[in-house]
């Protein structure tokens, strides 16, 4: 993965040339993790097909890097999430009703910055609890609040980050009640699920479009009472690239719908999973066959 300080180097090095750079390339960014090189493929696809010229800056770096990237003009587009969008670019409270939060994003990017969000995909990254189907149906779990008042008895696998952020372990304990669990375990993202089916903890904190979650018929519980905010992803756009290359709205816009959250776990999975697949193949079959 491209570094945070190469990839501010090049930006540095870029030149301000705005829209049309590269030979009238549309110029297709992405942040550095798996469903954003997706994304970035299948936006970056997606437009040749419909006779564009893509240059393609994928695997740029954090959310910063990648909006830094499209205020200077040295990409033209690159997808994002309502809810970072919200929390880490706006700095305003996380919305959990995904019209909402979309409305809200689309409204303050288009009168602070000048940007335009296309269609958003049905898909919701949001943040999730996970346990394997023999532990939600031994202890009877469905929901957050099932969950809350089972904590005592399990454990907890989660990232560090977690147990700080409001929208964590924090928030859950403040909007349910309970979750006090028996004992938490910190884990990398990268051994999570391999530590939730050896039975290490039992409990996880997931992402709702993790390809394990499928892979290993995991259950979901629902969030009953609407703690975690909306995270869909949508392009975000240069007004001046709608203008020059008037198929980027309508392609993508087209495309949007068929981002189901099934679909990026199976893409996901076929990257991150056993096959260890490159997001241009894996969004070359999608686009081929569904």
């Amino acid at each position: 993965m491209t570094t945070r300080r190469a990839a501010l180097a090049l930006l540095a090095a870029a030149p301000l040339t705005g829209c049309g750079a590269l030979g009238g390339s549309v110029r297709v960014g992405s942040k550095n993790f798996t469903e954003e090189l997706l994304l970035g493929e299948l936006y970056a696809q997606t437009l040749e097909r419909h006779g564009v010229r893509v240059a393609r800056r994928l695997d740029l770096g954090a959310t910063a890097i990648a909006m830094l990237a499209l205020q200077r003009g040295d990409i033209d587009l690159y997808p994002e999430y309502t809810g970072t969008a919200l929390l880490d670019v706006l700095h305003q409270a996380p919305i959990a009703d995904p019209r909402r939060a979309y409305a809200t994003v689309a409204r303050a990017y288009r009168e602070r910055f000048g940007l335009t969000w296309l269609a958003p995909a049905p898909f919701d990254d949001s943040q999730a609890l996970a346990a394997t189907a023999a532990t939600a149906t031994r202890l009877h779990l469905r929901t957050l609040s099932d969950v809350a008042r089972a904590a005592p008895q399990l454990v907890l696998g989660t990232v560090p980050e977690f147990l700080h952020r409001a929208d964590g372990l924090p928030g859950l304990q403040r909007v349910y009640g309970g979750f006090r669990f028996r004992r938490v375990v910190q884990l990398d993202n990268g051994v999570k699920y391999d530590a939730l089916m050896r039975g290490a903890v039992d409990v996880v904190v997931a992402f709702t479009t993790d390809g394990e979650i499928d892979a290993d018929h995991l259950v979901v519980f629902v969030d009953d009472k609407r703690l975690f905010p909306a995270y869909q992803a949508a392009p975000v756009v240069r007004p001046a690239a709608l203008a020059a290359h008037p198929p980027i709205a309508p392609a993508l816009d087209a495309l949007a719908p068929r981002l189901t959250t099934a679909v990026m776990r199976r893409l996901n999975r076929a990257v991150d999973g056993p096959a260890q697949r490159e997001p241009a193949d894996v969004a070359r079959e999608f686009l081929d066959h569904g």
